[in-house]
């Protein structure tokens, strides 16, 4: 069984903007292919999990996610970098679009996305780890004994600031951006875990 580390995509792998509701909305940090790169480099898998409710409430089309996650997987491709795939939740129970509109087990915090993952890639989410700059990432990771890691990028300084007393488990730890993230993941996984 593998390890992996599931990394949120607004505000953790690229700039949040509100919805990236077109192409050119979506923005890199520059940090991100590098970070990436690190993971695969010592064989750990890389993923992506974001909540894409913008499909549900009508303010873009499913094809647009599809479009932009081809775009980031080409922009961490020129720094040398891969993810092992990408999995979004299109859905929201208050949807406007019937197709998307419901309840679902994929919409973070609910762990849906990592259990698919598990499944597909053989992973074990006990040694696995979860980045994002909000507390619903840091929960979907706790859900299935991930370790969390809280970045300030994004929403993550913000929650911190304000939110943290309110938080029912505190991260595993915390991190300026996701490259400092996966260096402690890296520090973490280099003797027995």
């Amino acid at each position: 069984m593998e390890r992996a580390v599931f990394m949120d995509r607004d505000g953790t792998v690229s700039e949040e903007v509100g919805y990236v509701n077109h192409i050119e909305r979506l923005r890199i940090f520059p940090w991100t292919a590098r970070a990436v790169k690190k993971l695969n480099d010592v064989g750990i898998r890389a993923f992506i999990v974001t909540n894409q409710s913008g499909v549900a409430r009508g303010y873009f089309p499913e094809s647009l996610v599809t479009e932009v996650h081809n775009r980031l997987k080409q922009e961490l491709a020129t720094g040398g970098a891969r993810l092992d795939a990408i999995y979004y939740c299109p859905h929201h129970p208050d949807g406007r679009l019937a197709l998307y509109r419901k309840k679902c087990a994929c919409r973070k915090p609910a762990s849906g996305m990592l259990e698919r993952a598990a499944r597909e890639f053989g992973l074990d989410l006990s040694r696995s780890f979860v980045v994002g700059d909000k507390y619903i990432d840091l929960e979907t990771g706790f859900r299935v004994g991930a370790r969390a890691v809280l970045v300030m990028s994004g929403y993550g300084r913000g929650e911190y600031a304000y939110l943290r007393d309110t938080w029912p488990r505190p991260p595993d730890h915390v991190a300026e951006d996701l490259s400092q993230a996966v260096d402690w993941v890296l520090e973490q996984t280099a003797g027995p875990f």
